[in-house]
C-alpha cells in the first residue's frame, strides 16, 4: 500500500501570485488519482490521500490531473525500466526524460529547469511512499497554472494573468526505485496558456527559487542557534580601513549566525562573526563592497557593506536616498543605518548599511565616503535624513552639490515629543503639514506658518524656532526645482522610515543584524521582480479605453507609476478649469488652470509646441518626474497624443534598469562608453554583472552564457592576433626604408 501526501507549496517559492505561473498558497491543489475517484469524494481502494493539513480532497483549487490518469492508481506504473510516457511534445524533454538525479530536491530542480527553459513556473504536488516507510516512492511537480481556484471564472481577460490558474494539465511524475534512483516514468509536456518570453523566464518565480535557496539555509543558521566559536578574526590593524577581504572559505559562514534574542554579548567574538559574514558574502558576490573605519587603537568602530544588487540598483535609481541613524542597538550601544531609495515601482530598495560606533563628525565623513566609493562617486541628488546638525555638516563635506532634506516622519515624530497635547489637535496638524507640503510658495508658506504660531500661541516655542530656521530643509515650497521622486508621500514615507523595528530585536548580534539586512532586502527584490513580472505581461487597463495618451503611458510606465500618471490625467482633464492667455509666437501657449474643489490656486502653464516643452509653476515634474494635472490638460487642449519623450522619466519605466546596463540605448551614453576608458570598464562591468545573476541557477542559461563569453573571447584572440601580426609585418618594412 502506498499512502499519498499532498505538498503543494512545499519547499518552494511558488506558493503565492507574481509571475504568470503562481497560485495561491491557501488553495489545497487536490489531484484526482486512483481507481473510480469521484471529484472531492475519496479514492480508490489502494491508497490514503490527504493533504498538509490533513484534510480529505475536494476543497481549494479543482485538480485536472484524474481524467490524465485514466483508471491507473497514483504510482501504479509497471515496475520495469521501460521509457517514460510523454503526452505532447517532446522538444526540450531530452534531458529531462534522461537524466537520472538522487534527491527530491535535485528532482524538483530538474523540472524547475526544464520548466524555466520552456517558459512556465512549477508547483510541487502528492507523492507517495513505499507502505510503513517514509521513503518516497513517486512524486508530482506541476504546472504552476493547474487546477482551478474555487469560484474564479476564466475570461480572455483574465486567462494569462500571473494570478490566474487554467486547469493547466501540464505535470512530471517521478518515481524512486530500491537504488535511491529518481527517474521520470511521465510527463505531460502541452500548456493551455501563454508561456513565458526568453527575456522574461528568469523572472518566473519557481526559477527564482534556485537562486534563493542560498537565503533559506542562511535563515536556517540564523534561527537554528549556531554557537560561536573561540578562533579569532585577523585584521590588519597597518591601515585605516579594511575592504573587500574575501579570504575565507565558506565553512567558515557557519559561526556567523547566532541566534538573534537568545545570544548573549560575547564581545569581540561578535566582531569577529561579522567580518566572517562580509568577508563570505565577498567570496559569493564578486562585486560585493565593505568597508571597516579602524580607529587609533587598532580597534573596528564603523562598518558599511553593499552587495552587487545594490550597486545596480543605485547606478539606475540612485537620484534620492533616505539615510536613517536613529535605529540604535541595545546590545552593542551601535547604530544602524540604511541607505534607501525608491526603485521605478515606488518600492523600497536597499543601497547598503552601516553600523557606527557614534555620530562624531568623522564617523558621518568617513561612511559617506566609503558610501560614495562603493557606488563609484556617483552622488544622489537629494538625501533625506533625521535632524542632526553634525551630520549636516558632513554631508556638506562629502556631498557639496546633494540637496539635503529632513525627513517628514522625523519632524512628525520629534513634534509628538515636543508639542505634547497640540498633536491631537486636527486644525493644528493641518496647518502643520501645510506647513511642510501644502504650500505653493515661500509666501504662502510664511503666511501659514505665522497663522499656525499666533492661533496656538507658540510665538516662544524653541523647538519650532529651530525647526523655522532650517526650513530650506523640510518646506516643499523652497524645494520645488528639487527632485525627491515622492519619496515623502504616503505610503514611501512610512515604508522606508525605522525600518529595522520590523526586522530585529535591539539585542539583535552584530552578525545577525547583517542576515536580518539580507532578508529584508531580499523580501523587497522578490516584490520588485513580481511587479517586473506582472508588467511584462500585459499593460495596465486603462480606465479610458481608447484614450491614445493613456494607452502610451500604459506602454511605457510601469503599473504603479501608470496608475499615479491616470490618477492626474483624470484630475486635469476632468477636473479643471483653464484660461487660454494670449502669447507671442503663433505655437507657444500659456494656460492658468484651477483645480476644482482645490480652493483658488491658480497654476500657469507653458507650452511650446515647436519643441515640446512644458512648463508648469506647480513644478510637479521637476520633483517628482511625472506630468502634473495642468500640463496634461494643456496637452488635451491642443490634441497631442502622446507623452512628449522628454517628459518621460527613464527611472519610471519598465525597461529602466535595461537602459542603465545597456549604454546603446541610448547615442550619447554609447559614445561617453566609447570614449572614456573608466566608463566603459564600469557599463561593461555591470551589464556583465546583471546578465551573470539572470542566469544564475539555471543550467542552460549559464551553458548560453559561457558559449556567448567564449565566442566574444574567439573574436577578440582573432583581432588581436590580427593586430600583431600587422605590427610584426610593419616593423621590418620601417627598417628597409630607413
Amino acid at each position: 500500500m502506498e499512502v499519498m501526501v499532498n505538498t503543494d507549496g512545499e519547499g518552494g517559492s511558488d506558493g503565492g501570485g507574481g509571475d504568470p505561473m503562481s497560485v495561491d498558497d491557501n488553495a489545497n491543489a487536490v489531484v484526482e488519482m486512483g481507481v473510480g475517484v469521484d471529484q472531492g469524494k475519496g479514492v480508490g481502494p489502494q491508497h490514503d490521500i490527504v493533504d498538509n493539513d490533513g484534510v480529505m480532497e475536494g476543497q481549494g483549487a479543482v485538480s485536472n490531473s484524474g481524467d490524465e490518469m485514466g483508471k491507473r492508481g497514483y504510482g501504479d506504473e509497471a515496475e520495469t525500466e521501460e521509457a517514460a510516457t510523454v503526452h505532447g511534445s517532446k522538444e526540450g524533454t531530452e534531458e529531462l526524460l534522461r537524466k537520472v538525479v538522487f534527491s527530491e530536491e535535485e528532482a524538483y530542480k530538474l523540472y524547475c529547469d526544464y520548466g524555466h527553459r520552456m517558459g512556465f513556473s512549477i508547483r510541487k504536488g502528492k507523492q507517495s511512499y513505499f507502505t510503513g516507510t517514509k521513503r518516497i516512492r513517486t512524486k508530482d511537480y506541476f504546472c504552476s497554472k493547474e487546477g482551478l481556484k474555487e469560484g474564479e471564472k476564466l475570461t480572455d481577460a483574465n486567462f494569462n494573468d500571473p494570478h490566474t490558474r487554467t486547469n493547466c494539465k501540464a505535470m512530471v511524475r517521478f518515481r524512486v526505485n530500491d537504488q535511491g534512483e529518481w527517474k521520470v516514468i511521465r510527463l505531460v509536456s502541452d500548456h493551455n496558456h501563454n508561456l513565458a518570453r526568453p527575456e522574461e523566464r528568469h523572472l518566473l518565480r519557481s526559477a527564482r527559487s534556485l537562486i534563493a535557496g542560498r537565503s533559506s539555509s542562511v535563515e536556517a543558521m540564523l534561527y537554528g542557534g549556531f554557537q560561536t566559536p573561540g578562533a579569532a578574526c585577523q585584521i590588519p590593524l597597518g591601515s585605516t580601513s579594511v575592504t573587500n577581504n574575501a579570504e575565507t572559505s565558506k565553512q567558515d559562514l557557519l559561526p556567523c549566525y547566532s541566534s538573534m534574542a537568545r545570544t548573549p554579548v560575547i564581545g569581540n567574538g561578535d566582531l569577529q562573526n561579522l567580518v566572517r559574514h562580509l568577508k563570505s558574502r565577498a567570496n559569493e558576490d564578486g562585486m560585493f563592497y565593505w568597508d571597516v573605519q579602524i580607529d587609533r587603537g587598532g580597534r573596528m568602530t564603523n562598518f558599511f557593506w553593499r552587495d552587487g544588487r545594490s550597486r545596480i540598483d543605485y547606478d539606475c535609481f540612485g537620484d534620492v536616498v533616505v539615510f536613517d541613524s536613529t535605529y540604535r542597538l541595545n546590545k552593542h550601544n551601535l547604530i544602524c543605518a540604511p541607505f534607501v531609495g525608491l526603485n521605478h515601482h515606488w518600492q523600497g530598495t536597499m543601497y547598503g548599511c552601516a553600523l557606527l560606533a557614534d555620530e562624531s563628525l568623522s564617523s558621518f565623513v568617513w561612511l559617506f565616503k566609503s558610501f560614495l566609493e562603493a557606488m563609484g562617486n556617483r552622488h544622489p541628488r537629494s538625501i533625506f535624513t533625521n535632524q542632526d546638525q553634525v551630520m549636516s555638516k558632513a554631508i556638506e563635506e562629502v556631498f557639496p552639490n546633494t540637496c539635503h532634506r529632513i525627513s517628514r516622519w522625523h519632524i512628525q515624530k520629534n513634534a509628538a515629543s515636543r508639542l505634547g497635547a497640540l498633536n491631537g489637535s486636527k486644525a493644528f496638524n493641518k496647518l502643520f503639514t501645510k506647513c511642510m507640503q501644502g504650500c505653493d510658495s515661500e509666501a504662502e508658506f510664511g503666511e501659514t506658518w505665522a497663522e499656525m504660531l499666533s492661533e496656538f500661541k507658540l510665538e516662544d516655542n524653541k523647538w519650532l524656532k529651530k525647526l523655522y530656521k532650517l526650513r530650506q530643509k523640510w518646506c516643499g515650497a523652497l524645494n520645488k526645482h528639487t527632485f525627491d521622486g515622492g519619496v515623502e508621500y504616503e505610503p514611501q514615507c512610512d515604508s522606508l522610515s525605522n525600518i529595522f523595528n520590523c526586522i530585529a530585536d535591539k539585542f539583535t548580534s552584530l552578525s545577525a543584524i547583517t542576515v536580518a539586512v539580507d532578508k529584508l532586502t531580499e523580501d523587497w527584490r522578490e516584490k520588485e521582480f513580481d511587479e517586473d513580472m506582472r508588467c511584462s505581461q500585459k499593460p495596465p487597463a486603462c480606465i479610458i479605453k481608447h484614450s491614445d495618451i493613456l494607452n502610451h503611458a500604459a506602454k511605457v510606465y510601469t503599473h504603479r507609476i501608470y496608475k499615479l500618471f491616470e490618477t492626474d490625467f483624470l484630475d486635469g482633464c476632468g477636473a479643471t478649469k483653464f484660461k487660454e492667455l494670449q502669447c507671442e509666437g503663433s505655437n507657444t501657449y500659456q494656460f492658468e488652470m484651477t483645480m476644482q474643489g482645490r480652493g483658488s490656486r491658480v497654476c500657469t502653464v507653458h507650452f511650446d509646441m515647436t519643441t515640446m516643452q512644458l512648463n508648469c509653476s506647480c513644478s510637479k515634474f521637476e520633483t517628482m518626474g511625472l506630468l502634473c494635472p495642468h500640463a496634461l490638460k494643456a496637452l488635451s487642449i491642443k490634441n497631442v497624443c502622446s507623452v512628449p519623450e522628454t517628459y518621460i522619466l527613464k527611472r519610471w519605466t519598465k525597461d529602466a534598469k535595461k537602459w542603465g546596463f545597456n549604454p546603446k540605448q541610448y547615442e550619447s551614453s554609447y559614445r561617453e562608453c566609447m570614449d572614456d576608458e573608466a566608463a566603459y570598464c564600469n557599463h561593461v562591468m555591470h551589464y556583465a554583472y546583471d546578465l551573470v545573476v539572470k542566469s544564475q541557477g539555471h543550467e542552460e542559461l549559464r551553458k548560453s552564457l559561457w558559449e556567448t563569453l567564449e565566442s566574444g573571447e574567439k573574436e577578440l584572440e582573432k583581432y588581436l592576433e590580427n593586430v600583431t601580426q600587422y605590427a610584426l609585418s610593419y616593423v621590418p618594412l620601417e627598417r628597409s626604408i630607413d
